[in-house]
């Protein structure tokens, strides 16, 4: 079992910044390839980033690209995602996700492969 917990959401005004952690536990951090996902009300769950399980590959969507970077601490179990120049449309609930065991060294985009989640943080952008 790996427990996900998530951390540094709020109530922030447009064009401000943010950065959200995970902290994992419970297996060895480096075997899974981790993402963050969100979902605002009314919505359904949406990918947001993704890294592998080595740091080296990272994916972003394109609606955050150039504004969100998904970085990780292996040696500290820990997934970030700093949020800069935030807009009332990245309102939603965060989550963060393990995919693994893993044994190549590869990111995941999609829900369904990924097996642990976190109980997610709420962002909130007021205009």
């Amino acid at each position: 079992q790996v427990q996900l917990v998530e951390s540094g959401g709020g109530l922030v005004q447009a064009g401000d910044s943010l950065r959200l952690s995970c902290a994992a536990s419970g297996r060895t951090f480096s075997n899974y390839a981790m993402g963050w996902f969100r979902q605002a009300p009314g919505k359904e769950r949406e990918f947001v980033a993704a890294i592998s399980r080595l740091g080296s590959l990272v994916y972003v969507t394109g609606s955050v690209k150039g504004r969100f970077t998904i970085s990780r601490d292996n040696a500290k179990n820990t997934l970030y995602l700093q949020m800069n120049t935030l807009k009332p449309e990245d309102t939603a609930v965060y989550y963060c996700a393990a995919a693994g065991p893993k044994t190549n060294n590869y990111y995941y985009t999609r829900s369904h492969e990924y097996n642990y989640w976190g109980q997610g943080t709420q962002v909130t952008v007021s205009s």
